[in-house]
């Protein structure tokens, strides 16, 4: 597959906790260098990389991340601010709480309100797969897709596991044509990411995919 297929699928990530300015801004012009979809980093750093970027790149960031337990009201406050520093990309974690009591009517209720949130820009939504039993990922599929969001996102990369290409499968099977799935944590090799989309995903989350690349 051809480099360059790979990296306009990339959501070029960073969302460690000790993120400092400075790596925001390496991660920035290595995106604008390789053409790359996004880049994916914490609320707080979305003011000042939106100005950096002045339109070259998208700006992505995340919403109730990673555990995806705080209210509604949080999550579209943290929304409505992110896309008023000048987010174009909001990935958002679902309460998986909810899911584990079968409150799917919560669910969608929850990610609607971050829909509303989010005035038009992207939305993914993370369901956290590695959490959840297969009859809860492909209800979540359903939900998503009712929802009106513009992707499905497999995982967090904090929690106990990342994408999986069963799950990509699974996604890109259960959710409607116009859901778009995104795989992110654990995105270890160029091979793993060409599988990836060969599968099915429309992004890729990660950190590693530009160096695994050069090299």
């Amino acid at each position: 597959m051809d480099k360059r297929e790979i990296l306009k699928r990339l959501d070029h990530t960073l969302l460690k906790q000790d993120a400092t300015w400075e790596q925001i801004r390496k991660i920035c012009d290595e995106g604008t260098e390789y053409g790359v979809a996004s880049v994916c980093i914490p609320p707080s750093f979305v003011k000042r990389a939106a100005e950096y970027l002045n339109g070259r790149l998208a700006v992505c960031t995340v919403i109730g991340f990673p555990n995806g337990y705080m209210t509604t009201a949080a999550k579209v406050f943290e929304t409505e601010d992110a896309v008023k520093n000048g987010a174009d990309e909001i990935d958002m974690v679902i309460d998986i709480g909810m899911v584990k009591e079968k409150n799917y009517d919560g669910v969608l209720d929850e990610i609607r309100a971050v829909r509303r949130a989010c005035a038009g820009k992207v939305l993914k939504v993370i369901i956290e797969t590695c959490l959840l039993t297969q009859e809860e990922k492909e209800k979540m599929c359903q939900v998503v897709t009712e929802s009106g969001a513009d992707y499905i996102k497999t995982s967090t990369g904090f929690a106990s596991g990342g994408a999986t290409f069963e799950d990509v499968a699974l996604m890109r099977r259960c959710v409607g044509p116009q859901v778009k799935v995104k795989a992110a944590g654990g995105i270890s090799s160029v091979e793993d990411a060409e599988r990836f989309i060969e599968l099915g995903a429309d992004r890729l989350g990660t950190s590693r995919l530009i160096k695994l690349l050069e090299e």
